[in-house]
Formats: C-alpha cells, sequence, structure tokens
C-alpha cells in the first residue's frame, strides 16, 4: 500500500460557513472583546443543549473546571485567605484515566486528588470503586468525574452515590457533549458541569467552554470570578482573587455558527465507528464499549488488544520498544505503522496515578488502595483497570471528513499488522 497523501488526523474542525458570518458580524459591530451578542447567544444555546438553567462562556473547558472547583471548595469549606486555595489540604475524589486538565484544576485550590480506577465495562470512574473510596475516606466532600472519548459511563449512578454521601459532583464533559445517559444530556449530571470548544472536539471554536450549572448564584459568580473579580463600583473594586477566564466574542461567534451541526457531526463519528467495527470482524480487538442506556457522540473511536494478541510492549515515561512478532502485535506497532502510512493515532489517556507528578497520589481499586501493574491485572493479581487499557489501547484516526476510502484503508493497515 501506499501512503496516504494527504494525512489523516484523529480529529479536526469542520466548518461550514456561518461560523465566518458571525465572526464577520463581532468585526462590524465592533464587539470583539468578551461581551456581545454571540457570548450571550452560546450562553443560551449551551444551556438549552445541555438542559441546564445556565452557561458560563469561557475561554476554556479547563477555566470551566477550574471556577467549578473553586465555588465547590468555599460552597463546603468557606471562603480561604487569600494566600490559600478553597480545597487546602482536602481530599478530591478524581477520574484516573482522563486528561489532566480534569484535576489539575483541583491542585490549583490546593486539594489533594486521590485517583479512582477506570471500569473496564465502560473505560469511564468505576462506581464500584467509588463507593469503597467514600468508605475509606467519609470526609470527602468531592467527586470529580470525566466522560471518556465521548462514550459515558454510569456518570447517573455516580452522582446518585455523591449524594448518599453528601457530596458534590463535577462533570467533565469536555469529550461528551451530545452524548446521553438514559435520554439525558452529558454535562447535566453533576452539580457543575463543564464542557469544551477545543479544536478537535465535537464541535469547535478553535478554544472556548462553558460552565454548565443549574443555580443562578453560581453561574453570577463565575461569571464575576472570570471577569477578574470586579466589584460593582465605579472604579476597579477588588475584594477577591479573580482570573482572566471569559470568552471572547469572536471565538463564540464560531461556536455559535457550529451548535447546528452537533448532531450531524455526532452521525458521521458514528458511521465512522460502526465502519471500524465492522472492518475489525474477526480480529482479537474490542473497540470503545458503548454502556447500556448510554448513547455516545463516537467523538474518538479507540480500540483496546486481546492480551493474548500483545507481542512484547516495554514503555517508560518518554519511549515505546516493542518486539515484533507474527499473529500479534501492539499499540506501539500500530501507532508507528499508521504514521509510516501518514495516518494520525494516538495512545490511550494515560492514566493519572502513573503520571510522574502524581505516582505518589493514592489509587484505589476494587480491592482498596493500591498501585497493581498491569502484569498483574493480566495475571489476575489484582485490578488496574485504567493501566490495563493504557497498556493494550489505541485511539483511531475519527475525523469526519475522513472518507470510507480512506479508513477502508485504514482498516487495511491495521489488519497487516497482525499478520
Amino acid at each position: 500500500m501506499e501512503r496516504f497523501e494527504k494525512k489523516v488526523w484523529l480529529a479536526t474542525p469542520t466548518m461550514h460557513g456561518e461560523e465566518l458570518e458571525y465572526v464577520k458580524e463581532a468585526y462590524e459591530t465592533n464587539w470583539m472583546s468578551t461581551v456581545g451578542k454571540n457570548i450571550n447567544e452560546v450562553e443560551r444555546i449551551a444551556a438549552e443543549k445541555a438542559e441546564m438553567k445556565y452557561a458560563v462562556g469561557l475561554s476554556c473547558c479547563t477555566a470551566a473546571l477550574h471556577l467549578a472547583v473553586k465555588h465547590a471548595g468555599e460552597t463546603l469549606y468557606g471562603k480561604p485567605a487569600i494566600s490559600h486555595g478553597a480545597l487546602e489540604g482536602k481530599r478530591v475524589f478524581c477520574s484516573d484515566m482522563t486528561f489532566d486538565a480534569t484535576l489539575n484544576p483541583v491542585v490549583y485550590e490546593g486539594g489533594i486528588p486521590v485517583f479512582i480506577d477506570t471500569e473496564a465495562a465502560s473505560w469511564n470512574m468505576d462506581p464500584v470503586v467509588l463507593e469503597k473510596a467514600f468508605e475509606m475516606y467519609p470526609e470527602v466532600k468531592l467527586v470529580v468525574s470525566a466522560e471518556l472519548y465521548g462514550f459515558p459511563g454510569r456518570m447517573d449512578e455516580i452522582k446518585r452515590i455523591c449524594e448518599r454521601h453528601g457530596a458534590l459532583l463535577i462533570e467533565d464533559a469536555a469529550e461528551a457533549m451530545g452524548a446521553t445517559i438514559e435520554g439525558r444530556q452529558c454535562g447535566s449530571f453533576g452539580d457543575y458541569g463543564a464542557i469544551s470548544y477545543n479544536g478537535n472536539k465535537i464541535i469547535t471554536g478553535s478554544a472556548g467552554g462553558c460552565l454548565l450549572t443549574n443555580d443562578l448564584e453560581t453561574a453570577n459568580k463565575a461569571r464575576k470570578w472570570s471577569t477578574q473579580a470586579r466589584e460593582n463600583a465605579p472604579w476597579y473594586q477588588h475584594e477577591e482573587v479573580g482570573y482572566n477566564y471569559r470568552m471572547s466574542n469572536v471565538i463564540a461567534g464560531v461556536v455559535r455558527g457550529q451548535y447546528p451541526y452537533l448532531e450531524a457531526h455526532i452521525a458521521q463519528k458514528k458511521a465512522i465507528y460502526e465502519r471500524y467495527r465492522e472492518g475489525f470482524k474477526g480480529l482479537p480487538v474490542e473497540m470503545n464499549p458503548i454502556t447500556e442506556g448510554t448513547e455516545p457522540n463516537y467523538w474518538l473511536s479507540a480500540m483496546i488488544l486481546a492480551p493474548e494478541a500483545m507481542c512484547k510492549q516495554v514503555r517508560d515515561d518518554s519511549r515505546a520498544l516493542y518486539i515484533p512478532e507474527k499473529g500479534k502485535t501492539c499499540p506501539t506497532e500500530i501507532l508507528e505503522t499508521l504514521a509510516a502510512y501518514n495516518a494520525e493515532g494516538r495512545p490511550i489517556w494515560k492514566p493519572m496515578h502513573m503520571q510522574p507528578m502524581y505516582r505518589m497520589h493514592e489509587f484505589i481499586t476494587r480491592e482498596g488502595s493500591g498501585r497493581c501493574r498491569t502484569n498483574a491485572y493480566i495475571a489476575g493479581g489484582c485490578t488496574d483497570v485504567g493501566a490495563d487499557i493504557f497498556e493494550r489501547g489505541l485511539c483511531l484516526p475519527s475525523d469526519n471528513k475522513m472518507t470510507p476510502e480512506e479508513q477502508d484503508k485504514v482498516i487495511a493497515i491495521i489488519r497487516s499488522c497482525f499478520e
């Protein structure tokens, strides 16, 4: 097979034309700052789509998560001194297999992340482990849970567990906008929700995000903090720490033009997922699991190899090596082969408890507190589900502009790795 002449990407923005009209409107009316009609409309549409009362347009999803963490901390523990964070010294239960933006805001506010292992059946936070974590640390009052690759797990059950233990839930729906659980929109289960318009998400503004809430006071507080916490005074009056987090009206124009295409993008991503699933029949692999009662947005198609199909693979913190073996392969070999043909894949998120900066933090599995590794998991010695998925999994080219012919070639390339 020949290399792709034009690169096949993991995921890229898909523009439609209306976006430029709204950006032009911001330009021609001179609303080029962090106020304007585009922001107002994005907040209205975002709240409506997510089935929440309020949305606050921000510079990125991480900003939304940060303001959610800050507000939750002050709600739970009171307003801290200026030199301290709202969660200073408090444990917070966090998703383990996710991008670090999910939990970095916990650290911004002085909290101590405690990582909750992943559920093999959904690739998301394991409700069984979360319940065990509350048994171990009943004083914990905040949970931050992410929905991976647009394939939600049981965020509804996680919310019920939080309610039983008097804890607040922050739902990181950055990857899951438009996905549903029992017909209910992701982003609407938490006491706070966060969605992303980053450049490769299901819809995009090139940047941007929204904080979702059903509480007007929370929304107003987030808006205030996001504009440097200015007080209502005729001069620049400040009584608490603020941030430059507000969404630009120009960025909001792009997001506003993208929203009408959310469902179309989801349908395109679903077709890609189903084409992969059909194309990999007969191979010792499984695609992202779909939890019963959920409808994913199919943002990124991913797969995991059966343990017996794995050749020897070793990774350190920056490199990966493998030994080729007939009839077997591994994520490293597949990703390198795709790259050789000018196609982009990506490893599964490396679990947080395996990251250098968080290795000393506690990690809770179904057996309790522990730091099992993949070989022990495969041997049945313990459960470290996230490490196992990272070891055997990879994200596939999932760009919704990829043609069926290009995807068929990607499938053929991957099948060749098993020969």
